[in-house]
Order: C-alpha cells, then structure tokens, then sequence
C-alpha cells in the first residue's frame, strides 16, 4: 500500500532514545528538591554533601550555599562539579530513575534564580540574605541516567535546555504570573496537582513557568508539568493553563 504524505504526517512517530532519555533526565532536574554535589577538596579527593535543589528558567539545577561551607571553599579552587539527583519519594530507590549531572559551577545573577528557589524552599527565605550565602547554578556538560537494570545512557547536557528564543514576554511576566496563580487561582494548582500530575493532596503552589511547561511544589514534593505545545507569549500562556485547567475538571468528574 502505498503511503500518502497526510499517512506518513499522521502517523506515529517513535521518540529517538536520547531524546527520551533527555525528557527524563529533564524532569529529575526539574522535580528534584534535595540532591548529593559532589566537588573536589584541596587534596583532589572527592566531597559529596547534601544540598537543597532548584532550577533557573533554563532548567538548569541551582543551589543556595553559603561561602563557608567546605563545599563552597571546594568550588573556589575547582569549579567542576557532579550533582546526583533521584526520583523523589520512590519506593525503591535502586529501581528509580537517577541521574548524576556533570559540570562546572557559577554563580547566578539571575534575579529568577532567587525568585525561583525561595518559591521551592521558603524556609531558605530566612538566610537567603546573610552576607555568606549566595546563589549557584550548574552547567551541565552531560547527564549520566540510570532507569534500572540495563537502561542506562549519557545524555549531553545542551539538551537538557528549555528554550527560551522569542519568549521574553514569558521571562518579563514570569512573577507575575506565579503571584496571579497562587493568590487568584490556587483551585486550579491543586488540580494540575492532584488530577493531571497524580500527586497527593496539599498546600499546593505555583513556582515556576517557562514556554514549554511550569512547575508546582507542595512542602514535600515538587512537580513538572508539560504544555501541549511551546509559548512565546503571556496570552498563549494564559490559554494553555486555562485548557489544563479544563481538562483537569473533566477529568476529575469523570
């Protein structure tokens, strides 16, 4: 049977497996809440120390750390860096979905940075400001996945990116948009939450958002959800949450 171009246009179309595995590794990053960093001590022996995770609006990982700490002296000698990341709350950590991001570290003087980490980890707004802590953000080279036995893969780290190119719109009115989302429409939050990320019920909010998706986190957890299609303005922003919204009621009437 021969095939026509509307066959070919609408048929099925397999994802490659780096960009599946890029997809995963995208949503670690963007779910995690904590993660192990792993530097570089003056000896050149390895450190690896707990820290609190975030993302800038790339989807890059972000940290809030203070100048004193060892790690933090570490990454003034050596700036590379490795940060390991897993699925959150899983009931077997060895059977979960994780990724070890490798790269160098900087500072970040993106004001969403801040904005950003503060909306993930509130507690932090209490030392946010001391003189000895600041913001970091890491440059992924490339990711290591391991999904389980025998699903393991290097993903490079520019596809790691969100891509912002023609969305400045978004980047302007991203505070706003989160502060409009949690004062005015906090019912609708908890259903992205609830019925369209499956997640359990809690004092859901908004933190972040960027053309291709948003992100919202409870005390606990943190969630990634994906727009049908990329944004490039607050209007078609405004239009896909409104259809999520939509589709969550039905869904949760059904």
């Amino acid at each position: 049977m021969t095939e026509t171009a509307s066959d070919a246009n609408d048929a099925p179309k397999a994802k490659p497996v780096a960009m599946t595995a890029a997809a995963t590794v995208r949503r670690l990053i963007r779910e995690a809440r904590f993660g192990t960093l792993a530097t570089l001590d003056a000896d050149g022996g390895p450190y690896a120390s707990l820290v609190a995770v975030a993302t800038d609006p790339e989807g890059r990982p972000t940290l809030l750390i203070s100048r004193l700490a060892r790690h933090t002296q570490n990454i003034a000698r050596d700036t590379r860096v490795s940060l390991m990341i897993s699925d959150a709350g899983a009931a077997d950590p060895l059977n979960a979905a994780r990724a070890s991001l490798v790269g160098r570290i900087a500072e970040a003087g993106d004001p969403l940075v801040r904005a950003r980490y503060l909306g993930r980890h509130e507690a932090a707004t209490g030392y946010a400001d001391f003189s000895d802590f600041g913001f970091y953000r890491i440059e992924v080279d490339h990711a290591h996945l391991v999904e389980g036995f025998g699903r393991i893969v290097d993903v490079p780290g520019d596809t790691l990116l969100t891509d912002w190119t023609g969305a400045d719109d978004i980047r302007a009115a991203h505070d706003g948009i989160v502060s409009h989302m949690n004062a005015d429409h906090a019912d609708a939050v908890a259903l992205y939450a609830t019925v369209l990320a499956k997640a359990p019920e809690a004092a859901w909010r908004m933190v972040g958002i960027d053309p291709e998706g948003f992100e919202i986190a409870s005390s606990e957890q943190v969630r990634h959800l994906i727009f049908p299609q990329r944004n490039i303005n607050v209007g078609e922003i405004r239009k896909n949450l409104v259809a999520l919204v939509e589709e969550a009621r039905k869904a949760a009437t059904d």
